[in-house]
């Protein structure tokens, strides 16, 4: 479903990704992890579009989208929830979900009522103003304002950072449950062991702007490995 060859971006002309090669197939849960500052948060931002790519290709369903600006990836079925969630502090919860939504064209209530049924506690605080919310019940908030639009792949940047442990497993098991019921893909960048070994079915380990191991599913229960290649 997506690939990347080569892959360089970075800031100001300086490029903060060296080279980098990742493949995902359709239906996968793959995390992306790494010490802190090896370029994890800018590989997403890349695939998504907010950070150009200067070399290299990404491919996503067999066409090329590294010259393709962010809102037409968001078009194409691309969905991003960004580190730090950024939801409309001031709008309502129904009112960011609306946002999501028009990529599609508008929330249907069959949209609404699926997203909701992954996320009951966004349906209580509906009409809530997202800025008063919990960090937990704005990570939920972001991911349910991406699903709304029915993405195929959803690129999820530290979903853990800030939340309680408990709000944590509930995320990743809802993950995993929408991935089973729909297939969507989902590539997770994610210091956590914890919601890493819940979710992911392999990983990439990054280093300075490459991948420079992978590891299967079975690898992910080593905890000292883990622990080292995150640095914790």
């Amino acid at each position: 479903m997506l690939s990347t060859l080569g892959l360089r971006a970075g800031y100001g002309g300086k490029p903060v990704l060296q080279g980098l090669d990742l493949e995902v197939r359709e239906g996968e849960i793959v995390a992306v992890i790494g010490r802190n500052g090896v370029g994890k948060s800018t590989l997403m931002k890349s695939l998504i579009g907010l950070v150009p790519a200067m070399d290299g290709s990404i491919v996503y369903r067999d066409k090329p989208v590294e010259h393709i600006s962010p809102h037409r990836r968001a078009r194409l079925g691309i969905g991003y929830v960004p580190q730090g969630r950024d939801v409309f502090p001031r709008l309502t919860v129904g009112e960011n979900i609306a946002v999501g939504g028009m990529r599609a064209g508008g929330v249907t209530e069959a949209d609404r009522r699926r997203v909701l049924g992954y996320f009951p506690i966004l349906e209580e605080r509906w009409s809530q103003r997202a800025g008063t919310m919990s960090g937990g019940q704005q990570q939920q908030l972001a991911i349910g304002r991406v699903l709304v639009a029915n993405p195929s792949l959803i690129l999820l940047d530290e979903p853990s950072e800030g939340i309680q442990p408990n709000i944590v497993q509930d995320i990743a098991r809802i993950m995993v449950q929408l991935n089973k019921d729909t297939g969507v893909t989902i590539v997770l960048v994610e210091q956590n062991i914890d919601m890493i070994r819940a979710m992911a079915q392999r990983c990439y380990v990054m280093d300075k702007g490459r991948i420079v191991a992978e590891l299967e599913r079975e690898q992910l229960a080593d905890g000292e490995a883990m622990r080292r290649h995150l640095a914790v």
